[in-house]
């Protein structure tokens, strides 16, 4: 396959644009999805890259040139997060990093700035899966990787649509569709403090069978049954996350659907 040629930023007024309305919002993840399945049987390469052109549309050519040499999926990764607020930079450091702690393969500070193979997006068709976390599930295909460093941009008009609250969403939902560590923690949990209430239980009864002591005080006991409530019911909501996603997709509902293309 011969190279393609050098992407001009001159002319930008002669490139096609086609616009993918969904029926209704499906989340941002599904929405990039429906776009990378349409474009999967016109090119032999799909870049993907965020509308509001913060992220360097310039380094399209390097990303092209990663793709002739060899690779599959090339990933943006942003080469530091000085433009960001206090909170923003740490509050997405302490996301990668907490994330690659329980075990979701993640590369930090790369968002949803790649490029992708025609093979590689065949591959991903295979991955049927409802609970989308794209960046997680591009590095499981296994192809060759590389990558490209690029600074952000100034937003030039509008404000950022991803509140905390999606963000903690989002970071939620990878966490339950790549990781078991929170259920293996659960179990763990459960099984350390088995033990401490197994070991107070011979306690007290030692205490009643063999000494005149009593244990006095009803709100030690409310403490302790409180406590443990909270524990079993903590991991009831964990365990139940789980059992959501396998409902979801034993359903096998369509992930969208392309109401229009424009």
């Amino acid at each position: 396959m011969l190279p393609p040629p050098p992407i001009s930023h001159s002319n930008t007024s002669q490139v096609e644009t086609i616009a993918i309305k969904l029926s209704k919002n499906c989340g941002h993840q599904n929405a990039l999805l429906a776009g990378l399945e349409y474009a999967r049987d016109k090119c032999d390469c799909v870049i993907s890259i965020d509308g509001d052109l913060q992220q360097d549309c310039e380094k399209f050519d390097e990303f092209v040139a990663k793709f002739v040499a060899g690779a599959d999926i090339v990933l943006g990764v942003r080469e530091d997060r000085q433009s960001d607020s206090v909170f923003k930079k740490y509050s997405a450091l302490g996301f990668y990093a907490f994330m690659q702690a329980l075990g979701v393969n993640l590369v930090t500070n790369h968002a949803d700035y790649r490029l992708l193979s025609k093979r590689a997006l065949e591959a991903l068709k295979s991955y049927d899966e409802r609970n989308l976390f794209l960046r997680a599930l591009v590095l499981d295909l296994g192809f060759r990787l590389d990558f490209v460093k690029f600074s952000v941009k100034e937003r030039e008009a509008g404000e950022s649509k991803y509140s905390l609250a999606k963000m903690l969403s989002f970071a939620w939902n990878g966490i339950t569709s790549f990781s078991i560590k929170p259920l293996r923690l659960v179990s763990m949990l459960g099984m350390t403090f088995f033990v401490l209430f197994a070991g107070f239980g011979l306690y007290a009864l030692f205490m009643r069978l063999f000494t005149t002591q009593t244990i006095s005080g009803w709100a030690s006991i409310v403490i302790v049954l409180c406590f443990f409530s909270a524990v079993q019911l903590l991991s009831l909501g964990i365990i139940g996350e789980y059992i959501g996603k396998m409902y979801q997709e034993i359903k096998h509902r369509p992930r969208f659907i392309i109401e229009e293309v424009v």
